[in-house]
């Protein structure tokens, strides 16, 4: 039958011209609607916590920058195509290029509108998002003031180098983009219309199209004078070989050049608005040379001479001012100008009682190793599964009163809270209702005194177990925003309603299981349906509509993270990547720590902040790292707490006269509380920054130097040494302690280090920072450093001394041995007794098994070249310090032995630990066949690392055999005389 004719036919045609419009409109509509979710969820989150005034901040400047910046693109490149499409010659000479060219401009003509306006689009989304990145940079230039501070080079304040120099740059490179892509539109649409002509003969551009060109070339030229202007100023930013800021090169050769460049391109730049009329080319071409010419003689050839004939034949003393001003800058920038430095000679001398005047400080030192322990913490009071704690800990420090004299005294303590794991969840229980309604929170905090254990070498827990008890007094334990809490989760209900999230597993009146119901004002309300269809988007969670548990009353807790929440609230600060937890006036809070930053200050040293704060915690990784960005200023602008409860942001002002702070508290009033707000409660937690003092002691290993000369030489530069207590070549970490430095009236919390000389790995100083925020001494830094002339170990050669020490080898080896493993505690260094005393923790752990944790088994200690080795640190002083340190330290006997946890059970000891020897590395006395035991190990061990040494394989293999066989011997008599004493040495 014949095909049906008709409408018919045609149908498919109009179905498929139809299909693409409505894929269009369903395409705007879906990024319509997802950006809606975006942006409206994230103005309930931001009105949740009470910073909606950030929020609509930023929303307003970026939408005015985008809009701003995106029409001046658009209206460049739609001006430029219209000038260049009107201006096109109503005759074009017949030839083969001509030719070519009618069959694109039949093609272009009929959608040439559409085409620039989509080019138009384009390029200023694409601008409009290159300025909305850009709001920082212009919020500091619209609300930055000045330093009341010029530079070294060209008196001006420093506040134009830290708020509108980047602007300007910025604004700069964005008249160049503007005005070449207008170039671009420009010359494509004269060469498709006949306004270029490159191979027809005759005249090759048209005078209209000079005109046009000549006008934006102009325009070119004259923002390159305008950038070599500011280039001028970007000297005394510049990154040279030796150091940040101008040298002499640049100043007196670079300088002068960029001058005499700003006035070429400027006579170049007239020269093309003048052919506008002339529509020549013949002058701005010789302009446009000479520019290049000047460009290349002045800007390149004049320099590269005077840095070779004249500055490096004498480069120290030419250099000399400029190093002066680099240093002066740096130190400034980096609040490193007022180090109290002295120098401290360090005895190595060991003599009865010469402990007695450090009592302040023996008593704290500090045992328990944050980033070692917590496997204790998760072993001994994890309580269920679906808890776990931060790795690593914390320090921090309360006033705990002696449970016999009613004496306060504040303690250093490691605290960390129990926060609630979904990974911790029984696989058969886990489920969208369990994970994000019913395992919502943690509950309490758990801290261990810092510098004492248990009988078996557990932390001494001063707060425990669910629910808490001990000397924290009274608080809201449970912990609804923490590290490691839940993406979201739904919590709240009517009141009346039985109760769904799971508090904690033994109610003290019940005995039974113990359900809770939020009642905060954190998190976003979700009782609506449009907010529960936002939420159901963003999460791409069908639940939010579908589940009963979500009622009028729910609130949606998420971004919980304390960092997070105040990167979000506080987007210009910088944030310290350790919060830690405190108890506060009845409520747990995270303190965290905030930094203003630049990059642009004159003369001051510019560094990694990702590298420059890294260390053998970042490296692990157990803490997360800093952004890899280069600042050369910073400041501890701001305290920050969160409310672990119900995740209210708090900001404090801390530094503040630091006019970057000031700049932002001008772009965002209110955001920022005054730091007379701060409670007394809060301010005995506050802290000295980890990070900014990661920075500081980085800036110092060159900076402490402030001869000009000695700089230059590098002679006296230091190095922070590597963690001993690490496998890989990372930073030794910053510890806080409480001590007591020489020529002080008593102990403080502090945070310190030690520098050891480059290439040479002893100790070359010892540095520490007041870090309590109530002192009155709060930032001061002081640099005992070490005469040249006496040698003292540094951390590196500390531990191997421990190693190879012959008796403490041979007590780590039976710490080894079997199913055991030794863990090496953090190496602190203190000057005590008029010298430096190191104190290492030994810890041992099964080296398998879930249940395994490290106990505190062993201290060892160092001060000079005399070694102790002890279970207690108080037997370990008094082994090197002739049997009486002169001091007695907290501790409450030595260790009772016990198989680690997860091992086998050994018979009980029933007889005390034998009383440590006086000999500095002496073991008490063993019985006679396991004395020859140990002896052989030694003897096996000496001639493993002999053959070793000498290469001698095959010996050395014959020495590990004999060295196996020590051991089993060793652990067989160790086994059999269990029941009479401690015979691992300790």
């Amino acid at each position: 039958m014949p095909r049906p004719a008709g409408p018919f036919r045609g149908a498919p045609q109009r179905r498929s011209r139809a299909l693409l419009p409505t894929l269009i409109v369903l395409g705007v509509l879906i990024a319509s609607y997802v950006l809606i979710v975006s942006f409206w969820t994230d103005r309930l989150w931001f009105q949740s916590v009470d910073f909606t005034q950030v929020f609509t901040t930023q929303l307003v400047t970026r939408s005015g920058l985008f809009v701003v910046f995106g029409l001046l693109m658009a209206a460049s490149v739609v001006v430029n195509g219209m000038v260049a499409y009107r201006v096109r010659p109503r005759y074009r000479p017949m030839s083969v290029e001509q030719q070519s060219l009618d069959r694109y401009r039949d093609a272009i003509d009929p959608v040439r509108t559409w085409v620039l306006t989509a080019a138009a689009v384009l390029l200023a989304i694409m601008a409009g998002a290159s300025a909305a990145g850009q709001w920082q940079t212009f919020l500091l230039w619209r609300n930055g003031g000045e330093f009341g501070q010029n530079d070294a080079q060209f008196g001006v304040d420093l506040g134009f180098f830290a708020f509108d120099y980047p602007w300007w740059r910025y604004v700069v490179s964005y008249g160049f983009a503007v005005v070449v892509l207008g170039l671009v539109v420009a010359a494509i649409t004269h060469y498709i219309y006949g306004g270029i002509r490159l191979q027809t003969a005759g005249q090759k551009v048209s005078p209209a199209t000079t005109a046009h060109l000549s006008v934006l070339i102009g325009l070119f030229v004259l923002l390159k004078a305008v950038a070599y202007w500011l280039d001028r100023y970007a000297l005394v930013m510049k990154d040279n070989e030796r150091f940040t800021g101008a040298s002499y090169t640049d100043v007196n050769a670079v300088l002068p050049a960029k001058t005499i460049l700003v006035f070429v391109a400027t006579i170049c730049a007239i020269l093309f608005f003048v052919n506008v009329w002339q529509r020549s080319w013949t002058l701005p071409g010789i302009g446009l040379g000479l520019l290049v010419l000047s460009a290349v003689l002045l800007g390149g050839l004049w320099p590269f001479l005077v840095q070779q004939f004249q500055v490096r034949p004498s480069e120290a003393s030419r250099e000399a001012p400029y190093i002066e001003r680099n240093i002066e800058a740096t130190r400034s920038a980096y609040g490193i100008e007022d180090v109290a430095t002295s120098e401290y000679r360090a005895t190595t001398d060991v003599s009865e009682g010469q402990l007695a005047e450090d009592s302040a400080t023996i008593p704290g030192i500090r045992l328990m190793d944050p980033i070692v322990i917590p496997p204790a913490f998760q072993q001994l009071q994890q309580v269920r599964g679906f808890y776990s704690f931060s790795d690593p800990l914390d320090v921090d420090r309360y006033n705990v009163a002696d449970p016999d004299t009613g004496v306060v005294s504040e303690r250093d303590m490691v605290v960390a809270v129990r926060e609630v794991d979904a990974d911790g969840i029984p696989a058969e229980q886990r489920n969208w209702i369990n994970e994000h309604t019913v395992y919502t929170h943690g509950f309490g905090v758990v801290a261990a005194y810092g510098n004492t254990r248990e009988s078996d070498g557990a932390p001494t827990f001063a707060e425990e177990d669910i629910p808490t008890e001990g000397v924290l007094g009274e608080y809201e334990p449970r912990i609804y925003f923490g590290e490691n809490s839940p993406g979201y989760s739904i919590v709240g209900a009517p009141d009346g309603t039985d109760p769904v999230e799971y508090d904690i597993p033994e109610d003290p009146e019940t005995g039974g299981e113990r359900r809770n119901t939020y009642d905060g004002e954190g998190g976003v309300p979700i009782g609506s349906f449009w907010n529960r269809l936002l939420y159901a988007t963003r999460f791409q969670e069908a639940n939010f509509l579908l589940s009963d548990r979500i009622n009028d009353e729910s609130r949606l807790l998420y971004d919980r993270n304390p960092r997070q929440r105040v990167e979000k609230v506080a987007p210009w600060l910088t944030v310290d990547v350790n919060p830690f937890p405190a108890v506060v006036d009845g409520r747990v809070v995270w303190i965290l720590d905030g930094y203003t930053t630049l990059n642009s200050l004159p003369y001051s040293q510019r560094v990694s902040l990702s590298e420059a704060t890294s260390d053998s915690r970042t490296a692990r990784p157990a803490l997360a790292a800093q952004p890899d960005d280069f600042i050369n200023y910073v400041r501890n602008s701001v305290k920050a707490t969160v409310d672990a409860y119900d995740g209210t942001v708090t900001l404090y002002a801390w530094d503040d006269t630091d006019p970057v702070l000031q700049a932002w508290m001008n772009a965002f009033p209110d955001s920022v509380k005054p730091r007379s707000d701060i409670p007394t409660p809060l301010m005995d937690h506050l802290r000295y920054p980890e990070d900014l003092f990661k920075l500081q002691r980085n800036m110092l290993e060159q900076y402490h130097v402030t001869d000009a000369s000695t700089f230059y030489g590098g002679q006296d530069r230091w190095v922070v040494p590597a963690d001993p207590a690490s496998n890989i070549d990372v930073k030794q970490p910053p510890y806080y302690q409480s001590i007591q430095m020489p020529e002080t009236d008593a102990a403080v919390y502090s945070l310190t280090t030690t520098y050891t000389p480059r290439g040479r790995p002893n100790l070359a100083a010892f540095m520490a920072v007041n870090a309590d925020a109530r002192s009155e001494g709060y930032g001061q830094l002081q640099i005992l450093r070490l005469p040249s002339n006496t040698q003292i170990d540094g951390p590196g050669q500390v531990a191997n001394d421990f190693e190879s020490n012959a008796d403490v080898a041979q007590e780590l080896t039976l710490l080894r041995s079997g199913d055991a493993e030794a863990q090496l505690g953090n190496l602190l260094t203190l000057p005590v007794g008029g010298g430096l005393l190191y104190v290492q923790p030994v810890y041992v752990a099964r080296a398998t098994g879930e249940a395994a944790y490290p106990l505190l088994r062993r201290v060892l200690v160092q001060f000079g070249d005399s070694i102790g080795f002890d279970d207690t640190l108080q037997g370990a002083l008094d082994q090197i310090f002739e049997g009486e340190a002169g001091v007695e330290t907290d501790e409450d006997g030595g260790i009772v032995e016990e198989t680690p946890p997860g091992g086998e059970e050994t018979p009980p000891t029933d007889e005390e630990s034998p009383t440590p020897s006086e000999t500095p590395t002496g073991t008490p006395t063993q019985p006679a066949d396991l004395t020859a035991a140990l002896q052989d190990i030694e003897q096996a061990w000496a001639d493993a690392r002999e053959a070793q040494a000498a290469g001698d394989w095959a010996a050395y293999g014959e020495a590990l055999e004999r060295l196996d066989a020590a051991i089993a011997a060793a652990q067989d008599i160790s086994g059999e005389t269990g029941a009479g004493g401690d015979t691992s040495g300790g």
